[in-house]
């Protein structure tokens, strides 16, 4: 009979809401969210994105946190586990391998891009950006020019040689690939690192150190915005009040737009890590009778300050009082990369102790990041221990294999779009397929009077009862009009490949390939671990009866 693995368990609870707001407190809170607000109606997106925070935000934290609290008491740290529980169905486990497969696949393109910051981070510590891109701007005279193209055409290139996007006889910076392969390297290697170090002293001990300086950063560098004014007396339309009257200044008109209460819905998906199995994942190292509704809610909150207060006061606003809103609207436009590694790296070159600010910037960024993507490897990790019986130090190295394996890829191929298709098929689809399946389980197949219970046990705070409703019928229908906006507006040109060149082709079909064969064998991983749980039930009954 195998001997049951001792379950590990949160040290404080500090560090439990700590390690779910890291996990949720991302790069999209600082980089997506302010460029989705400002093109999306500015202050009237918020009227969608509040409606999604309590219709679709709020019930899925709860609800994943008391399924996770629930698998756990039965040993199970993953999805497959917790659905089996709920749903008495063959089915039900390999409806939850997406919980494994969804979170690995999303933390292989998403280090990559936390490689980045941490890349950025040492350029600015040791001024190499600032150097380089200075001379080249001083000479191409694009430095704080308010014109129709992209500010920065320095730091844009940076970025560019730095990801291998610009054809090598133009590279001015970084001639080859070594650079983003060393740091990336170092990400995979640190996020694995904590993870073998265990739930309290690797995940919970990131989350009390990274989680206060990130916060940290983020107000010095949000006072330093509200106290940036004017830069520039000649050009008093470029100061911080216009940028956050371009942010927030409400445009009514977008309500009537089906688009922009898609974005809303799935930057509260993006922003609160719904739909990934992470949060399960760490809810299942509660005890019993542990609260999750005052603490899931603590955590949403946390969350939502990071996102709405500081993300919305740094990047946009910043950029306005430097290049004009035309510029800035310009940035916006061309994505959340630009913003963040474009954009405010000119910025903080202009402006006094430019290069503390922007390390502090970068750090700001690395730390949402990891705390995250450690989030995201965790389910297979965990999978690994409770059903294979691995020490957590060999589950790490497998992940570690895995992310270095599936993510060398889409270092080399950024170019092609490669990292794009996972965004799209992993981060828009697949959360929200998983979230559907979970709700329904969760809401239906556990059943009305059990569901309220987990709710409930051990709350802190009296959860409304219309929470029962929501979940069972809200939010299944709120989620299916939300697959079905985004397949029709976005699935024919995805499938397609609209607009991708002929030579781009093979690249993505490589990396769909790829995610299928990742999703397909993580279901196959279940099915031996279930095998594997009968028969040592079978030789269990067995020996029992002798």
């Amino acid at each position: 009979m195998t001997t049951p693995m001792k379950r590990e368990r949160w040290g404080t609870r500090i560090g439990l809401v700590l390690a779910m707001a890291g996990n949720a407190v991302g790069l999209g809170n600082f980089l997506r969210f302010p460029r989705l607000a400002a093109e999306y109606g500015g202050g009237a997106f918020i009227i969608p994105y509040l409606v999604a925070l309590v219709l679709l935000g709020i019930p899925l934290m709860w609800l994943e946190w008391a399924m996770g609290r629930y698998g756990g008491q039965f040993g199970h740290s993953t999805t497959p586990g917790m659905l089996q529980r709920m749903w008495r169905s063959p089915l039900a486990k390999y409806v939850g391998s997406l919980g494994i497969s969804l979170p690995l696949l999303f933390a292989v393109y998403y280090t990559y891009v936390e490689s980045w910051t941490l890349a950025y981070a040492c350029f600015s510590v040791t001024g190499e950006f600032e150097a380089e891109t200075a001379a080249t701007s001083a000479a191409a005279g694009d430095v704080g020019v308010e014109t129709a193209a992209l500010p920065g055409a320095a730091s844009n290139q940076f970025l560019r040689d730095y990801q291998g996007i610009t054809p090598p006889e133009e590279r001015r910076f970084f001639t080859t690939l070594v650079p983003a392969i060393s740091f990336w390297l170092i990400a995979v290697g640190l996020n694995c690192w904590i993870i073998a170090r265990g739930i309290s002293g690797g995940i919970e001990r990131l989350a009390k150190v990274a989680m206060p300086a990130l916060f940290l950063f983020a107000i010095v560098l949000a006072v330093r915005v509200l106290t940036y004014g004017t830069p520039d007396p000649l050009h008093p339309e470029r100061s911080v009040w216009v940028g956050l009257n371009y942010v927030w200044q409400p445009q009514l008109r977008a309500l009537a737009d089906f688009e922009v209460w898609l974005v809303a819905a799935g930057q509260i998906f993006f922003t609160l890590s719904i739909g990934t199995g992470t949060i399960q994942c760490y809810a299942s190292y509660l005890r019993r009778r542990d609260d999750c509704a005052l603490t899931g809610l603590t955590t949403a909150a946390t969350n939502e300050f990071a996102e709405v207060v500081l993300g919305g006061t740094i990047a946009i606003p910043m950029a306005v009082a430097t290049f004009g809103l035309v510029a800035t609207q310009t940035i916006a436009a061309q994505g959340s990369f630009n913003l963040g590694f474009v954009a405010m790296p000119v910025i903080f070159h202009q402006m006094p102790a430019g290069q503390l600010f922007a390390t502090l910037w970068f750090l700001l960024l690395f730390f949402a990041g990891i705390t995250s993507s450690v989030a995201m490897c965790q389910p297979l990790v965990a999978f690994l221990q409770d059903e294979f019986r691995l020490s957590r130090r060999v589950a790490a190295g497998v992940c570690c294999g895995a992310m270095l394996g599936l993510g060398l890829p889409i270092v080399l191929c950024f170019e092609t779009g490669y990292m794009d298709q996972y965004d799209f098929w992993v981060g828009t689809f697949g959360l929200v397929i998983c979230a559907l399946a979970e709700v329904l389980i969760f809401g239906w197949a556990f059943g009305k009077r059990r569901m309220w219970a987990e709710l409930r046990r051990g709350a802190e705070i009296r959860i409304p009862r219309l929470v029962v409703p929501v979940i069972r019928y809200v939010v299944p229908v709120y989620l299916s009009i939300l697959l079905a906006g985004w397949m029709m507006q976005e699935l024919g040109d995805a499938v397609l490949m609209k607009g991708v060149p002929p030579e781009h082709r093979p690249y993505l079909w490589l990396a769909r390939a790829t995610m299928a064969g990742v999703i397909v064998g993580t279901v196959a991983l279940v099915g031996i671990a279930w095998r594997r749980r009968a028969n040592a039930a079978a030789t269990s009954n067995e020996e029992a009866a002798r």
